[in-house]
C-alpha cells in the first residue's frame, strides 16, 4: 500500500512539473480540454525534436534507410486491404444506464492490480490466479474477457452500474475525401501502409536490391475508447516506423555480430504463461536457441535497446516481451514489444514484429499491382509453372467495363486457388470467384480462362519479401524518459525539495543557460557575446537576466533539465556549472562556446573538463 502511494505521489510530482514548466498541457484547456489530446510547449517540442533527430541518426542514417513522408488521410480501399477496416478494434463495454464506454481489458487489469496491491486478505491461490490473468490478458478472447468481468463482479468505475457484454469497436477516425462524400477515407492509424503501397517504387529506387528499409515519422490517429494516463494513451500521436524488406528465405543480418553480445532483459512467452520473471539473455543466444525467430529481428531488438538506453531510459527498467500466441497476428512469424517500466507499470513503447509477407501480398491482391522482388539465377532452371490465360473476349462480353479488374484478379491467383478453380471448371463448367477490387463474387465459366501447368525455363526467382517492422510510439518513450530522468534534491539551505530532470545532453531541451550575476550593462554585454558565440556553433541556450538570486535561477534551469549554466561575474572569465554534480569551473569568455559544444555533443565529459579548467567554489 505504501509503495502504491509513493508511486502515485512521484507521478503527480512529475506531471505537475511537466505541466507547470509547459513541457505539455491538455489541448483546448480554456474550453475544458478533450480527453486524449495534448499540446507540447516549448521545452516539450525541443525534447521531441531532439529524440526524433537522434532516431534519424541512429536508424535512418546509420542503417542507410529510405525516408518517406505520406499523407495522414488514407482511402478506405487501402485500409480495407490491410485489414484495418474489419479488424482494427478494441473490446468495449458500456454502462447500461448512462451509456459511458470503457475498454474491457483495462477494467479487468485495474481490478486485478487493485486487488493485488490493496487487499492484504487475498489467499495464495487468489493471488496466483490474478497474476495469471494479468499475464495472459492480451490472449483472452471476447467471451473469456466477458466471463472475467461477470465473474469478478466488475461494474462501471464511476456509477457502479452493470456493464454490457464486450464487443469490438473500430478505432479509426472516418472521413470523406472531396466534397461529394462518395470517396470514404480514414485518418491513418499507423504510418506503415504508406510505405507498403510505395514498395514497387522504393525497390526500383534502391536498384532492385534486397534487403532495404524504408522509414517514416508522422502523425497517427486512434479513436481510443477511454484515453487516460496522460501522454501514454492519446488519440493523436507521433509514430516513427521502419519497414525492413528482406528475402523470406534469408533473414540473416550482416551486422548482427555488432549486437549479439548485448545482455538484454527478455520475457519470452513461455515464461509469461508459467508465471516466471523476465531474465537477461544475450541477444545472440536468444536467436541461436530460436527464442527470437531470426537474425534480422534480433538485430533490431539490439538496435532498439541501444537507442532507448542512449536516450536516457534505465536499462534495468527496460524489457523485451514476446507476444503471446493469440495476441500475435496469425500471419506474423514473431513479435516482441520493448516495454519500459514507469509509475503506470510496464508500458509498450516499441513493437518489433516479423510480419512475414502479409502486407505486400494483401496490397498486391487488392490493387492488382505485383509488389514483388526478383533474384536472378546464375544459370536458368527448369520449373513447373502455373499458367493462367484469361480469354479476354469472353470476359469482356460477360463483365463489360469490369473486364480489366477480373483479368487482373485471375492472373494474380495463387496456385492453390487456381487449381481449385480448374477442378471446379472441369467438373461443373463454372466456378465462383471473389474479385477483391470489385468487392463481389462473380461466376467464371470454362470458356473464360485456361489454367494449366507447364515446364518452363526460369531466369529469375520472383517472390514477395517479408518485412520486419520496428514501430516507435514517440510520446510514450518521451513520457517514460521524463519519469526516468526526474529526481528531487534539497535546496542549499535545506528548507525545500527542488525538482531536477537529469536529461542526457542529447535530448535536453536547452543545452545551456547564461546568467549575468547582477544586473549591469557590462555583464549583460558579456552575456550577449557568449550567446552569439553559442548560436554560431548551433547550441540552444536561454539568457536569464531577472534580478532573482543565482540559486533560484539555477533551480529554474535544473527543473528544465539544462545540463550547463554559465554565470557572468566578470568581463574576462565566467563560471560554468554542471547540473547533477553542481560543480563549477572557471573559463575564459572566449572559450565558453567551444567547451559547451564539446560537452553537450559528447566529445568531452564533465570529468574531462574538470582536469582542464580551475574549479570554482561559490
Amino acid at each position: 500500500m505504501d509503495a502504491v502511494l509513493k508511486r502515485e505521489a512521484f507521478r503527480q510530482a512529475v506531471v505537475n512539473t511537466l505541466e507547470r514548466r509547459l513541457f505539455y498541457i491538455p489541448s483546448f484547456k480554456i474550453y475544458g480540454g478533450v480527453a486524449g489530446l495534448y499540446d507540447y510547449g516549448p521545452p516539450g517540442c525541443a525534447v521531441k525534436a531532439n529524440v526524433l533527430a537522434f532516431w534519424r541518426q541512429h536508424f535512418v542514417r546509420e542503417e542507410n534507410m529510405l525516408e518517406v513522408d505520406c499523407p495522414c488521410v488514407t482511402p478506405e480501399t487501402v485500409l480495407k486491404a490491410s485489414g484495418h477496416v474489419d479488424k482494427f478494434t478494441d473490446l468495449m463495454v458500456k454502462d447500461e444506464k448512462t451509456g459511458n464506454c470503457f475498454r474491457a481489458d483495462h477494467l479487468v487489469k485495474d481490478f486485478c492490480k487493485e486487488k493485488l496491491e490493496k487487499d492484504p486478505k487475498l489467499s495464495a491461490e487468489k493471488v496466483a490466479e490474478l497474476k495469471h490473468v494479468l499475464a495472459v490478458l492480451d490472449d483472452l478472447s471476447v467471451d473469456e474477457l466477458g466471463a472475467k468481468i461477470k465473474g469478478y463482479g466488475i461494474t462501471a468505475p464511476d456509477t457502479k452500474n452493470t456493464l454490457s457484454d464486450p464487443y469490438p469497436f473500430n478505432l479509426m477516425f472516418q472521413t470523406s475525401i472531396g466534397p461529394s462524400g462518395l470517396s470514404p477515407g480514414f485518418m491513418r492509424p499507423e504510418t506503415a501502409q504508406g510505405i507498403f503501397v510505395n514498395f514497387k517504387d522504393l525497390y526500383y529506387y534502391n536498384g532492385n536490391k534486397l534487403p532495404f528499409a524504408a522509414a517514416q515519422i508522422g502523425q497517427a490517429f486512434r479513436n481510443e475508447i477511454s484515453p487516460r494516463q496522460g501522454l501514454l494513451r492519446v488519440r493523436e500521436f507521433t509514430l516513427a516506423e521502419i519497414e525492413h524488406f528482406v528475402d523470406p528465405e534469408d533473414k540473416s543480418h550482416p551486422k548482427f555480430s555488432e549486437v549479439s553480445k548485448l545482455d538484454i532483459l527478455m520475457f519470452p512467452r513461455e515464461d509469461q504463461v508459467s508465471g516466471k520473471q523476465a531474465k537477461r539473455i544475450p541477444i545472440g543466444e536468444a536467436v541461436s536457441k530460436g527464442t527470437v525467430n531470426n537474425e534480422t529481428l534480433g538485430y533490431f531488438i539490439g538496435r532498439v535497446y541501444l537507442f532507448l538506453t542512449q536516450l536516457g531510459i534505465d536499462k534495468d527498467r527496460l524489457r523485451f516481451r514476446q507476444h503471446l500466441a493469440k495476441e500475435m497476428a496469425h500471419y506474423a512469424a514473431d513479435c516482441w514489444d520493448a516495454e519500459i517500466e514507469c509509475s503506470h507499470g510496464w508500458i509498450e513503447c516499441v513493437g518489433i514484429a516479423d510480419r512475414s509477407a502479409y502486407d505486400l501480398r494483401a496490397h498486391t491482391e487488392k490493387s492488382g499491382t505485383a509488389l514483388v522482388a526478383h533474384e536472378k539465377y546464375a544459370e536458368p532452371i527448369e520449373v513447373e509453372k502455373l499458367v493462367i490465360t484469361p480469354v479476354k473476349k469472353e470476359l469482356g462480353l460477360a463483365f463489360k467495363g469490369n473486364q480489366k479488374m477480373v483479368v487482373e484478379a485471375l492472373e494474380a491467383m495463387e496456385e492453390k486457388e487456381a487449381m481449385e478453380m480448374k477442378a471446379a471448371l472441369e467438373s461443373k463448367g463454372e466456378a465462383e470467384f471473389n474479385v477483391c477490387t470489385l468487392e463481389k463474387v462473380v461466376t467464371i465459366k470454362k470458356n473464360m480462362v485456361s489454367i494449366s501447368k507447364e515446364m518452363k525455363k526460369e531466369h529469375q526467382r520472383v517472390f514477395t519479401p517479408s518485412v520486419i517492422e520496428p514501430s516507435f510510439g514517440i510520446g510514450r518513450i518521451i513520457y517514460c524518459l521524463y519519469e526516468h530522468s526526474f529526481y528531487t534534491r534539497a535546496s542549499k539551505d535545506g528548507d525545500e525539495q527542488l525538482n531536477v530532470f537529469r536529461f542526457p545532453s542529447l535530448v535536453a531541451p536547452i543545452k545551456c543557460t547564461v546568467f549575468p550575476l547582477v544586473q549591469n550593462q557590462q555583464f549583460e554585454e558579456v552575456a550577449k557575446k557568449i550567446a552569439k558565440a553559442l548560436t554560431a556553433v548551433g547550441i540552444s541556450y536561454k539568457i536569464d537576466i531577472t534580478g532573482t538570486s543565482i540559486g533560484k535561477r539555477y533551480a529554474r534551469t535544473d527543473e528544465l533539465g539544462v545540463p550547463l549554466a554559465v554565470t557572468v561575474d566578470s568581463a574576462t572569465s565566467v563560471t560554468v556549472r554542471e547540473r547533477d554534480s553542481k560543480q563549477q569551473i572557471r573559463v575564459n569568455v572566449d572559450d565558453v562556446a567551444a567547451l559547451v559544444k564539446d560537452v553537450t555533443d559528447g566529445v568531452s565529459t564533465w570529468a574531462d573538463v574538470l582536469w582542464k579548467y580551475p574549479t570554482h567554489s561559490s
